[in-house]
């Protein structure tokens, strides 16, 4: 989970608000919902473990400072 962390700025600014699936620490979908990014990953890797994160909005940031 860490190597996409040093990408955060540029996540924020191509996912606002989405989810993103990752298999393997690799971005494999993302979705307006949990379930959408879950299901295209799940898809793609019926095998692998997915886990999920949540790109907040810059409104969210925000907020939570």
């Amino acid at each position: 989970m860490t190597k996409w962390l040093s990408h955060m700025d540029e996540l924020m600014e191509k996912h606002p608000g989405e989810y993103l699936a990752l298999v393997d620490d690799e971005i494999v979908s993302s979705g307006t919902s949990e379930f959408e990014a879950y299901k295209k990953a799940k898809d793609k890797y019926p095998d692998k473990k997915v886990s999920l994160v949540y790109i907040p909005t810059e409104e969210e940031t925000v907020t939570l400072l």
